[in-house]
């Protein structure tokens, strides 16, 4: 029997809702196949810094280390209760980019998926979904703005300022390149490089990497694509896309502008990958306002738990039957309020229903663990 062990982080808002249906999940997937998942819980985020003074706090940190995955949910506050805690310790600042540096999970895959048969749930019209959408996002999650050095100050007339650096080398190009070639080669053979060279020094280096990179690939076309176009092309023809590659901050947003072509970030979760070891979360953040109503759908949090199974456990069979038994729940007409408006053609259920019927559904197919 192989043995797993999983740190589960709760996060907030919603965070604990949408991961006790997780759970539910690994528990059947536990028992249907020869695997043992010890899982543990730890604080993170901003209910850990209310809770100890640290959004990431060390019992955490060693619960993660010991880890062979780590299921994260979503983190955050409103704006105004963002404020009750000091900027550097905020859970952004303070947990997920620590998280990320510390187990060094440099790609991160997004998932943008909807069958032909819940093109309803986009908000585009049913002609430019097509036969459903179905890109892979993956962004550079380690590098870039958001890990540069940062500085603020007053300058020389009195003005406040602030100055933050966008670095990459080429090592950290490579690596990130070579994994979307990779998953290229798997899928259609067609990558989108999202660049801003007519700009950014970053993205001519960006480009001269990938350019020094892709003989190795000789049967993945590649298509350079500048990132304004890419959004505006998500929305208008969303359908030419397959893979997509890009630095980290075009990779937060155009993710998100994903979940928007799909009609909710609630139908994204996301694999996070390093050297050794993997996160998996969902790409939304923890609605705080809809928290503790049981109402938030738990479809990205189990779709994290089907990408960590794929990825890290190599039980991509199961993988795919918990996708199937997440879009068999839709296809039979349930929703949940926070996807669906009043007076939609959909049967409302709660978040715990929505994991129980998941559950009913993975459980009448046989299991496949490998892949």
């Amino acid at each position: 029997m192989r043995h797993y062990k999983i740190a589960l982080l709760e996060g907030d808002g919603i965070g604990p809702e949408i991961m006790k249906e997780a759970v539910k999940v690994l528990k059947l997937v536990e028992k249907r196949n020869d695997v043992k998942f010890e899982l543990t819980t730890a604080d993170f985020g901003a209910s850990a810094y209310f809770k100890c003074g640290d959004p990431f706090p060390e019992e955490t940190k060693a619960i993660c280390d010991r880890a062979d995955a780590i299921i994260k949910g979503p983190i955050g506050l409103s704006h105004e209760e963002s404020k009750k805690i000091p900027v550097d310790k905020q859970p952004e600042r303070g947990a997920l980019l620590p998280l990320r540096a510390r187990f060094n999970t440099y790609a991160n895959y997004r998932p943008v998926s909807l069958p032909k048969d819940l093109g309803h749930f986009s908000p585009l019209k049913p002609e430019i979904v097509g036969d459903g959408i179905d890109i892979i996002m993956v962004r550079e999650l380690v590098g870039g703005l958001y890990f540069g050095d940062k500085e603020t100050g007053v300058n020389e007339q009195g003005l406040r300022y602030v100055k933050e650096t966008l670095e990459y080398d080429e090592a950290q190009i490579a690596r990130i390149m070579h994994q979307a070639l990779k998953l290229s080669m798997s899928r259609k053979k067609v990558l989108h490089n999202i660049h801003k060279s007519n700009v950014l020094k970053s993205s001519v280096l960006w480009n001269e990497v990938l350019e020094e990179i892709a003989p190795e690939y000789p049967e993945v076309e590649i298509k350079h694509i500048l990132v304004d176009a890419a959004a505006t092309l998500l929305c208008l023809n969303p359908g030419q896309f397959d893979v997509m590659v890009m630095e980290n901050m075009f990779g937060d947003i155009l993710s998100d502008q994903g979940g928007g072509i799909l009609g909710s970030l609630g139908l994204m979760p996301s694999a996070c990958i390093g050297p050794e070891k993997s996160y998996y979360e969902p790409s939304h953040g923890s609605a705080p306002d809809i928290a503790g109503q049981n109402i938030a759908n738990p479809y990205s949090m189990i779709g994290s738990v089907a990408m960590m199974l794929e990825h890290s456990f190599d039980m991509a069979g199961e993988a795919r039957n918990i996708w199937n038994a997440m879009q068999g729940v839709f296809g039979d007409g349930y929703s949940t309020p926070d996807l669906s408006r009043p007076g939609a053609d959909v049967k409302m259920i709660h978040t715990d229903e929505f994991g129980e019927k998941v559950v009913e559904k993975l459980q009448a197919m046989p299991a496949v663990a490998g892949p």
